[in-house]
């Protein structure tokens, strides 16, 4: 009731863009005069982006922090099948949003997210509701509506002077946000002794309001400068003549970016849906604690690597520098796990280098590779088209590799996946990244 009671209030009175109300002009309010400072923008930005997108991670994630254990369908894990169902419903949401992220409507974009965030919250109350094990198509509902959010958040985000500062809010996220909530997904069952089938739904109501407070503070970020064009170009919704036109003029290069960020998905979302099975298979710990800690440290990092792009303010070093960090997370991913292979890392190292080798260059592709490409290049395009496009490709990878590990590995382990692919990633990533790089170098002398 609460997620459906305020969202009228949300929706009524967040407009960014509030010129009149009956008639009468609106003067500018303090809140409005404190964005036009730099320091209180960028604070603004990180905290609102960083608290929408946490908790619609409370929508999404915690159910995979159950093990189901006992329950079964199709001579398959029901753990399994509920994964599966959920990243059904998030990669036909993520190719949908190339379409819809790209032409996204900007108007309209507070009315989007809560209305996705409810319908999610609403399938994870069918879950609960309808017994095993007919539940399971509820979490293709509910991944159906999320695939979207992020390229919703990021639209607030891109193409301002200071976008790879504003953008630590989702980077921070999207390492941490998975393992801090299985961590509450666990203090909030035995406080409450709530059944596997209901968690989900009673974390998302948990974070009910706390969302609606980080979707306002998100509506009340203004649109882009003049020095953010001048900077950064203008971001705005592209046709279907715009996309043709940047993929007939870019299409190796970013072919070979999407591809590593493919790659990068399938070892990521493999570590995450399987990260308690993995740290019990290799003794990590038995403290519900664990996950949280090791995300959190993971961000810290990342954070602090991606946030110094912002004081790159030449696009073409900082699109080096891009290249460097993900070509530094490739060879951390493929040492790390060639170490482990030869005894030379404790399994538990291994866990957090793999972390470590994932994290950097998925993110900085992720979140600001394509706000930099687009300004370099000054072409028209807007940074949740490209990154729908990787997002498509990159949950297609990670469906195949959950079929994989079902259906043809036999009775091979987690963790002995997880190395597998964190050897198979970086080496055809590094390949792809050389290509990509030579392809961009040549492209840029040539616009010259």
């Amino acid at each position: 009731m609460l997620l459906f009671g305020e969202m009228n209030f949300i929706l009524t009175f967040a407009s960014p863009n509030r010129q009149a109300m009956k008639g009468k002009t609106i003067q500018p309010g303090m809140l409005d005069r404190l964005l036009k400072n730099n320091a209180f923008m960028v604070i603004w930005c990180i905290i609102a982006a960083f608290g929408t997108y946490f908790c619609t991670y409370a929508f999404r994630k915690p159910f995979n922090a159950g093990t189901y254990e006992g329950y079964m369908l199709f001579g398959v894990s029901y753990k399994t099948i509920l994964i599966i169902s959920q990243m059904l419903g998030y990669l036909v949401s993520k190719y949908c949003g190339i379409k819809i992220i790209a032409g996204l409507n900007y108007g309209k974009r507070i009315l989007y997210i809560i209305s996705l965030v409810a319908f999610s919250e609403a399938a994870l109350v069918g879950f609960g509701l309808t017994p095993y094990p007919y539940n399971f198509g509820f979490l293709f509902l509910n991944g159906l509506p999320l695939g979207l959010i992020f390229g919703i958040i990021f639209s607030f985000l891109e193409g301002r002077r200071f976008t790879e500062m504003l953008s630590l809010g989702l980077t921070i996220n999207m390492i941490m946000g998975s393992g801090v909530l299985k961590s509450v997904y666990f203090i909030i069952r035995d406080a409450l002794h709530v059944g596997e089938f209901w968690m989900p739904a009673v974390e998302g109501l948990v974070f009910a309001g706390p969302f609606l407070l980080f979707v306002w503070m998100l509506s009340r970020i203004p649109p882009q400068s003049e020095s953010d064009i001048a900077q950064r170009t203008k971001r705005e919704a592209m046709t279907s003549g715009d996309k043709r036109r940047l993929l007939a003029g870019f299409g190796v290069g970013l072919f070979a970016i999407v591809a590593i960020n493919a790659l990068l998905t399938m070892c990521r979302d493999f570590r995450d849906n399987f990260m308690v099975e993995v740290a019990r298979e290799i003794r990590l710990s038995d403290s519900m604690n664990i996950f949280s800690q090791i995300e959190t440290l993971l961000g810290i990092v990342v954070f602090i690597c991606v946030g110094c792009l912002s004081f790159i303010r030449s696009n073409k070093k900082c699109f080096i520098v891009q290249h460097l960090m993900v070509f530094t997370g490739l060879i951390i991913l493929l040492g790390g796990s060639w170490m482990y292979s030869v005894g030379e890392l404790s399994p538990q190292w291994w866990f957090v280098m793999v972390g470590y080798g994932i994290f950097l260059p998925y993110i900085t592709i992720q979140s600001v590779y394509f706000d930099r490409f687009i300004a370099l290049f000054r072409t028209k395009a807007n940074a949740g088209f490209l990154i729908y496009l990787c997002d498509s490709a990159g949950y297609t990878c990670s469906m195949l590799i959950l079929l994989y590990k079902e259906f043809l590995a036999g009775d091979i382990s987690f963790s002995h996946v997880l190395y597998l692919i964190s050897i198979f990633v970086p080496v055809f990533s590094l390949l792809l990244l050389i290509t990509a790089g030579v392809f961009f170098r040549n492209k840029f002398i040539h616009n010259q």
